[in-house]
C-alpha cells in the first residue's frame, strides 16, 4: 500500500514557508527541500525504527572533542578514545597529546593526561581489565619534496663489553668528510657482549684464555646539520660521535649506507604502557625493544599479548621482530619472527594458532606479507589460505570472527588496493577453520566497493557493518553513508537506517554494554568532490540504536544477582525473573579498534540451564582459552525475538 503523509505532515510543508516553496515549485532546491522532510519524517517513525534502527548524535562538549584515533571500550562501561597528537603535527611539536574518558551512561567527558604520543599505536585487553598501549609517534613524515636536510637510519655501535652508552637528542655524527648529522631522539646502546674462548694443547693442559667481544648495536634516525646535497651519501661509512673522548671515542661510532632526501616516513616509539580503569591513569610497563608505529596486538590464550609490526624507529617496516608482553611480569621477551605489513588482522582461533586475514593498513611492499593464513606460533609455521577474491584489495578491509567463536568462521569486508590506490572491492568472503582444508569463500557483495568499513558483533548474533568510503581516506567526496546488517545463519545483507556523519580513516565503532553501537572519527583529505578544500577531522559522535531495541522498549530481559567472575568450570549462576523468557546466553569481548582494526571482539555462545524454580538461569562458557580468552566479557542474555538485556560484566580468568 501506498505510503500517504499525515495532515500534521503537510502542514508542516505548507506552513509559513508555503509562498517561497510554492514560488519554487519546479526547481531542484524545492525537490531537494521536499525530499528532505519526507525522510526526516519517515526515519523518526516508529515502524521504520523496528526494522532499521535509528541514529542519534552525543552532545561532546567542546573542551572534550578529540580527534578519535583508537577507541577502546573498558569493563567500567566507559569508553577510552586515544588521540595522541591526532595526526596534527603542530599538536606532535607542542607535545600536546590527547585522550578523553567517555561515560555513555551519564555522557560525561574527562580528559586524561597523556605521557607519550599514543597516535597510532596498538592496543590489547589484559585478563585484569587494564588496557595494554603500546608504541606511537616519535616522528612525522615528510613527504617528497619536502625534505630539505639529509637524513636517515645510523646504526650506533658500542664495543665497550663494560658499560651501556646513552646518546642524547641532538649529539652529532661526523662523517669521513667532515659533513655532521644530528640525532633526533635519544638512543641508548647496551654494553658489547664478553665471550671467553677455552682451548687446550696438544697435551691437555688448558691454553691461557682468549676474549671474544661482539659490538652491541642500535639504531637512530639522524639528518645533516645543513641542508645541501653535501649531506647526499649512498656509500658505508664510519662516522665519529662529536665531543666523545679517548677510549670512549674509539669504543662508540655509528654505520650509515644512505643518507637521502627521499621521502621519509613516520618513526615509532618503544614506550608501553597500561590504561588502568579504575585509578583512570596511564601506568607505565617496561618499554619494548623495537620502536613500533602501526602495531597490532593480539591477546593469545594465556594472557599474555602478541607486537606484531609498525614502522620502527627509523621508518622501517620492522623486518619480522616480534615479541611478547606478559602481564604479570610487565616485561617483553622474544616472540616467533614473521613479516606482515602494518596493523595486520590477527585473530587467536581454537587450537592456539592465529589467522592473518590479509586485512592490514597499508605500509609494506605490495609483493611481500601480504597473503592470507594461519600461523602456528610453537612452530612459527606459516600456512597460506587459499580462496580469497580481490587478494590485491585487502588494505582498509575489515576482519572479524563471525558469531559465535565456536563456528570458527571469519570474514573478510571490502578493501582497497594498495597505497593511495583508488581501487575498492564490494567482496565479502568467509573462511570455515573447523574443515579438514580451509578456504575463502565468497559471501554476500556489499553494496559498492568500501575501503575503512566499520564492522560490529551483535548479541543476536548479527553483524552491523557501516561508514567506509569508495576512494583513499574519502577522496572525491566517496564516504558511503550506508549501514546494513550481516546475518550468518541467512549468509544475507539486509538494510539499515542510514549515518549521517560520513567515516573513512581514522574512524571506529564499537558495541556499548546497552546494546547500541557507539562511532567515532574520520580524516578525509578533503571536504568536497573536487579535492580543493582540505579535509577536517571528524570529531563528533554518534551512536546507532538497532532494531533490537526499539522493538524491546522498556520490556527487555534482565539478569540479577550473580557472580562478577565464572568458576573455575566456567559456570555462573544469576537471578531473573526472566527464566523462562532468556533463549540464548553470549559472552562478548570489548573492542579496542583502530584502523579497521580490532582484533579483540569475539561473541561466544554458552550453555543455558534454567532452574527448577524458574527463577535463576545458569550459563556455561568452553572452558577452552583459545576461544575464550581470559579478560573481561559483556555477559548478554536474549530472548526468542532477539531482544538483548544490557550487559552484565563478568570476569574469565586464565587457567
Amino acid at each position: 500500500m501506498a505510503y500517504r503523509p499525515s495532515k500534521k505532515f503537510k502542514k508542516t510543508l505548507l506552513g509559513s514557508g508555503a509562498v517561497v516553496v510554492l514560488a519554487a515549485l519546479n526547481a531542484p532546491a524545492a525537490v531537494s527541500f521536499a525530499s528532505e522532510k519526507y525522510h526526516a519524517y519517515k526515519i523518526a517513525q516508529p515502524g521504520y525504527k523496528k526494522k532499521y534502527g535509528s541514529w542519534g548524535g552525543v552532545s561532546v562538549p567542546d573542551g572534550a572533542r578529540i580527534n578519535a584515533i583508537h577507541a577502546a571500550l573498558l569493563h567500567t562501561g566507559k569508553v577510552l578514545l586515544i588521540a595522541g597528537s591526532g595526526n596534527n603535527q603542530k599538536n606532535f611539536d607542542a607535545g600536546t597529546f590527547d585522550t578523553v574518558l567517555w561515560d555513555p551512561v551519564k555522557n560525561t567527558f574527562k580528559k586524561i593526561p597523556t605521557p607519550e604520543d599514543f597516535f597510532c599505536a596498538g592496543h590489547s585487553q589484559l585478563p585484569d581489565g587494564r588496557l595494554l598501549v603500546a608504541g606511537g609517534t616519535a616522528r612525522y613524515e615528510v613527504l617528497d619534496g619536502g625534505v630539505k636536510k639529509a637524513g636517515g637510519g645510523m646504526r650506533v655501535k658500542n664495543e665497550s663489553p663494560d658499560k651501556a652508552v646513552t646518546l642524547k637528542k641532538g649529539t652529532r655524527f661526523r662523517s669521513p668528510s667532515g659533513v655532521e648529522y644530528v640525532t633526533t631522539t635519544d638512543v641508548t646502546v647496551p654494553k658489547a657482549k664478553r665471550e671467553f674462548e677455552i682451548s687446550y694443547f696438544k697435551s691437555g693442559q688448558m691454553k691461557p684464555w682468549k676474549t671474544k667481544v661482539t659490538a652491541a648495536e642500535a639504531r637512530v634516525f639522524v639528518e645533516a646539520v645543513e641542508e645541501g646535497p653535501q649531506g647526499l651519501t649512498t656509500e658505508a661509512a664510519q662516522y665519529e660521535v662529536v665531543g666523545l673522548k679517548g677510549e670512549q671515542a674509539d669504543n662508540v661510532y655509528g654505520l650509515a649506507q644512505k643518507l637521502t632526501t627521499e621521502k621519509q616516513d613516520f618513526q615509532g616509539i618503544k614506550a608501553a604502557y597500561e590504561f588502568d580503569p579504575k585509578a583512570e591513569k596511564y601506568i607505565p610497563v617496561a618499554p619494548m625493544k623495537d620502536a613500533r608505529w602501526y602495531p597490532t596486538l593480539v591477546g593469545l590464550q594465556d594472557g599474555k599479548v602478541l607486537a606484531v609490526s609498525g614502522l620502527n624507529d627509523v621508518g622501517d617496516v620492522v623486518p619480522g621482530d616480534n615479541e611478547i608482553y606478559d602481564p604479570v611480569t610487565k616485561k617483553w621477551s622474544k616472540g616467533p619472527f614473521r613479516y606482515f605489513p602494518t596493523y595486520p588482522s590477527l585473530f587467536l582461533t581454537k587450537g592456539g594458532k592465529l589467522l592473518y586475514t590479509g586485512s592490514n593498513a597499508g605500509y609494506g611492499p605490495a609483493e611481500k606479507g601480504r597473503a592470507p593464513g594461519l600461523w602456528d606460533l610453537k612452530t612459527n609455521k606459516f600456512t597460506t589460505l587459499p580462496g580469497l577474491t580481490d587478494p590485491d584489495q585487502l588494505e582498509t578491509s575489515a576482519s572479524l570472527i563471525l558469531p559465535p567463536a565456536q563456528a570458527q568462521k571469519v570474514m573478510v569486508l571490502g578493501g582497497g588496493g594498495v597505497g593511495e590506490s583508488a581501487k575498492s572491492t564490494a567482496r565479502t568472503s568467509i573462511v570455515d577453520l573447523n574443515t579438514d582444508s580451509p578456504t575463502f569463500r565468497d559471501g554476500p557483495a556489499l553494496p559498492q566497493g568500501t575501503r575503512y568499513l566499520s564492522s560490529v558483533l551483535l548479541p543476536d548474533d548479527t553483524v552491523f557493518t557501516t561508514g567506509g568510503s569508495r576512494d583513499y581516506r574519502g577522496r572525491g567526496g566517496s564516504d558511503i553513508l550506508k549501514a546494513q546488517f550481516y546475518d550468518p545463519a541467512a549468509n544475507a545483507f539486509a538494510a539499515a537506517a542510514d549515518p549521517t556523519v560520513g567515516r573513512n580513516y581514522h574512524s571506529e565503532a564499537l558495541l556499548l554494554p546497552d546494546g547500541r553501537v557507539a562511532t567515532f572519527g574520520s580524516d578525509p583529505l578533503f571536504d568536497d568532490k573536487d579535492n580543493t578544500k582540505l579535509g577536517t577531522f571528524e570529531q563528533r559522535i554518534e551512536v546507532f540504536t538497532p532494531p533490537y531495541l526499539h522493538k524491546a522498549g522498556a520490556d527487555r530481559p534482565t539478569l540479577g544477582e550473580g557472580p562478577r567472575e565464572l568458576d573455575r568450570n566456567g559456570r555462573a549462576t544469576f537471578k531473573t525473573k526472566d527464566a523462562g523468557r532468556i533463549a540464548k546466553a553470549r559472552l562478548m569481548r570489548p573492542s579496542a579498534v583502530t584502523h579497521t582494526t580490532d582484533v579483540e571482539q569475539r561473541s561466544v555462545a554458552l550453555e543455558l540451564t534454567r532452574g527448577k524454580d524458574g527463577l535463576t538461569v545458569t550459563v556455561d562458557a568452553p572452558e577452552d582459552r583459545t576461544l575464550v580468552p581470559p579478560g573481561w566479557y559483556m555477559l548478554f542474555v536474549t530472548d526468542d525475538a532477539g531482544i538483548p538485556s544490557e550487559a552484565t560484566w563478568v570476569q574469565v580468568k586464565g587457567d
